[in-house]
């Protein structure tokens, strides 16, 4: 059925009820909800986008990334890219993920073949916990 204002205030007589009382609410079809929702909703929709926006253009190579976390964490790239389980090569792995996929956009099929890992592993390192200190690498 979709959303959009008349659905979200019940119908049509509530719309006009607001139209004749010069009440304006915010809507968008897309969305069911209160007009302070949709606000809310478009806002942070608009907020992520911005975020988002603002790192494509410093994004760097993966080769790049991978050298920088791995000089500040103590890990070289050629522990991060060789499979290794060890405790501080995941969680450097890890965080890899979580920056390149989360922050800077990559898919995590890129990172996949980058790492030499699995696609469904890149994933759930991206949306795991995050490093309390990830946005130094940004």
């Amino acid at each position: 059925m979709g959303g959009g204002l008349v659905r979200s205030l019940g119908g049509w007589a509530q719309v006009v009820s607001l139209r004749r009382r010069r009440i304006k609410a915010a809507h968008d079809d897309r969305i069911l909800g209160s007009g302070e929702f949709v606000e809310g909703l478009l806002l942070e929709a608009d907020r992520r986008e911005r975020e988002t926006l603002r790192f494509r253009g410093k994004v760097q190579d993966l080769g790049s990334l991978a050298r920088r976390i791995g000089k500040r964490e103590g890990v070289g790239e050629w522990e991060l890219r060789s499979g290794v389980r060890r405790g501080k090569v995941s969680r450097v792995r890890r965080l890899f993920c979580q920056v390149a996929v989360g922050w800077l956009g990559y898919p995590g099929a890129e990172v996949a073949r980058f790492l030499g890992v699995t696609t469904s592993a890149v994933v759930r390192a991206a949306h795991s916990e995050s490093h309390p200190e990830m946005e130094k690498y940004l």
